[in-house]
């Protein structure tokens, strides 16, 4: 009996070590599903690892992360808040948690969760930050100057610390201290867009029109395609008397933001006032179709139609502003008179008498040209008054800000990056299909030939940056790899037994399981040490690996080798095919070896002049190697063969 009972001991141990090491496989694939962005799996691998171990706090909180990174801010929270009652001594939990409530604008149950954040990490810098700023947005002013007044203390040269209690102190009125506070920070950060705006915002409001210019100008240049500014910077121009600075910050304004109102209707007045009125016409003509009962600009119009000859789009005009407002006596004359150019002197004279019977002495003006004072006239855009027909419109909200930014780790997500100078991936064989820039798809004969003798009901496709998958085929992806496994056990001949598990390690590396398709590629090639897609395969699943590894602090650099030799072997067994250069090329770029890696696509190009890819990476690492000249044109290149991102790059890099 002691015997048995030893002999069962030692089975359950072998099964829980076993169950123990299958939700730790489950947790380390979603992980790694969540460092390159593929959330859907990850959130099927965080599933799993919940249904067989519902007591741990890792996979709850990652799939809180991959919720937060869909935008599902409320599951998120929930799963967070499960991940913190399992494990309540995680400070960063409390982070994303609080960070879901501020998406939902809850401050105050922020505030709670960055209060037991700071408990576990007084030291945390972004903690204090973020809860200074959920005390400002749910008004306890006082509350967030302590901690702005504690984090100065703390951190003196942390510049944001300076740029929010600058904007503190203009929520309580103070743009005195505002403007103080905001110099300092800029001292610290000459390159902290959001203060220079704030600080030429409070400028505008102090009309110090030459140093908003300045101000607003440096946040120009640090931002050049947000419209506003052009507009902000436009009003100090025109108040300094640049009317030609002030002219092309509309016509900028309108290049980043093609419906921006301000920018339309003050170019109108603008151009009114220099003379260009077919222009200034056009432009009203927009804000009118923008805003049809926008009476103010109907008038304008009206104005400019008589003023150009065009009389009956006049007459058209007036009436429109009359019936709103009938005893505008100022547009009656108007009309009567391009009556009276048209002939048409009964109905001229029923104006002029509704006039004379209702203002018998009042003066009927002309309407002056903009003089220095008239350009500092200014009415809010939902002020409705025709006497202030010909006076710049501003914005009714003049809060000087854009929104926040929260200082987590957990801010940026892939949805809202713009085009960054970094390298696009590999390419590998994937099981999605993926139409490539300049070909229908990418092609290479041994991926065919082994879709020939395969069979398989799922066809194997070359991809750069396969798209991730749906719920749905990640599924399908699973149970495919179910009905492989089950063929592999019973398989004798070895051929086919290597190709099954060729097919296996596609679909693992589909679902992010690098370590279990590199187990399955390298039984591949010890049966066959001549299989260059193996190789290939392999290569790209162990440099996935490496960076996942050293995305959370892991150095391997067995693994580092390990895909350096496979390049080598793949390439040697196939010195003809661009891909495999290609990717090469990013293992040496992916570890700053530029100049490797700008051999490696030159030999891409020479083999396949319309790789777009390889022209837009050795663009990027020749920029890298302060090579801007031939990285631009190697970009243009990538931009004919339609990869039209590089466009963006080429602008950013090029912009003075």
């Amino acid at each position: 009996m002691k015997r048995v009972f030893i002999i069962l001991m030692a089975v359950i141990s072998i099964m829980t070590a076993k169950a123990q090491y299958r939700v730790d496989r489950l947790i380390t694939a979603g992980r790694s599903a969540l460092y390159y962005e593929d959330y859907v799996l990850s959130i099927q691998y965080f599933n799993l690892a919940i249904n067989s171990k519902p007591y741990l706090y890792e996979p709850w909180y990652f799939r809180g992360v991959a919720k937060y990174s869909l935008d599902d801010y409320v599951g998120a929270q929930k799963d967070v808040t499960e991940a913190i009652r399992l494990n309540p001594y995680i400070e960063s939990m409390y982070d994303l948690r609080a960070i879901c409530e501020i998406r939902q604008n809850n401050y105050r149950d922020a505030i709670q969760d960055y209060n037991s954040a700071i408990r576990i990490s007084p030291h945390n810098q972004n903690f204090w930050f973020n809860r200074a700023l959920c005390k400002m947005q749910s008004l306890d002013y006082q509350g967030a100057q302590l901690d702005l007044d504690t984090m100065i203390t703390k951190w003196k040269n942390f510049a944001n610390a300076y740029s929010l209690r600058a904007e503190v102190y203009l929520h309580q009125k103070d743009t005195t201290a505002a403007a103080n506070s905001l110099d300092e920070s800029l001292k610290l950060d000459p390159y902290d867009y959001d203060a220079w705006r704030t600080r030429g915002l409070i400028s505008l409001g102090r009309q110090q029109w030459r140093e908003a210019d300045g101000f607003i100008g440096k946040a120009i240049h640090l931002r050049p395609k947000i419209a506003e500014n052009y507009v902000n910077r436009a009003l100090a121009r025109l108040n300094c008397n640049n009317l030609r600075g002030a002219m092309e910050d509309y016509d900028n304004a309108i290049v980043y933001d093609p419906n921006n109102f301000l920018a339309h209707y003050n170019r109108a007045l603008l151009r009114m006032n220099l003379g260009d009125d077919n222009r200034a016409i056009t432009d009203f003509d927009f804000i009118i179709k923008m805003e049809p009962k926008n009476f103010i600009a109907i008038y304008n119009r009206a104005i400019l139609n008589d003023r150009t000859g065009q009389i009956r789009a006049a007459i058209r005009d007036y009436s429109k502003v009359i019936e709103q407002f009938p005893n505008f006596w100022t547009g009656l004359a108007q009309r009567a008179r391009c009556y009276r150019k048209l002939g048409m002197t009964a109905k001229a004279e029923l104006d002029e008498f509704r006039i004379f019977k209702a203002q018998m002495n009042k003066h009927i003006g002309i309407q002056p040209r903009w003089s220095k004072n008239k350009r500092k006239e200014m009415r809010k855009r939902s002020e409705i008054d025709l006497n202030k027909y010909n006076q710049i419109v501003i914005a009714d909200d003049d809060t000087p800000s854009e929104g926040h930014e929260y200082k987590s780790e957990y801010r940026g997500k892939v949805q809202n990056r713009s085009v960054e100078i970094a390298f696009l991936p590999m390419y590998q064989m994937s099981y999605l299909h993926q139409v490539t820039v300049g070909a229908d798809r990418a092609f290479d004969k041994d991926i065919e030939e082994l879709n020939r003798l395969s069979k398989s009901e799922k066809p194997i496709y070359l991809s750069c940056s396969p798209s991730q998958m749906t719920e749905q085929q990640s599924l399908s992806m699973f149970n495919y790899i179910d009905k492989l496994s089950k063929s592999i056990s019973n398989v004798k001949d070895v051929d086919v037994m290597s190709r099954r598990l060729m097919l296996r390690a596609i679909a693992y590396s589909a679902l992010q399981d690098f370590e279990s398709a590199i187990s399955d590629l390298t039984a591949v090639i010890q049966m066959n040490d001549r299989n260059k897609l193996a190789y290939w395969q392999r290569a790209v699943c162990e440099e996935m690996q490496f960076n996942y590894n050293a995305s959370q602090g892991i150095s391997n650099q067995l693994i580092a080798g390990q895909t350096r030799a496979d390049f080598d072997d793949a390439i040697r067994l196939n010195p003809n095919n661009p891909y495999l250069y290609y990717n090469r090329g990013n293992m040496h770029a992916s570890r700053k070896e530029y100049s490797q890696a700008i051999d490696d696509y030159s030999k891409a190009i020479e083999l396949d002049s319309r790789m777009a890819e390889a022209w837009y990476n050795r663009g990027i690492a020749r920029i890298k190697s302060q090579n801007k000249t031939q990285g631009v044109s190697d970009l243009s290149k990538a931009g004919e063969l339609g990869l039209f991102d590089a466009y963006s790059i080429i602008k950013r890099i090029t912009v003075k």
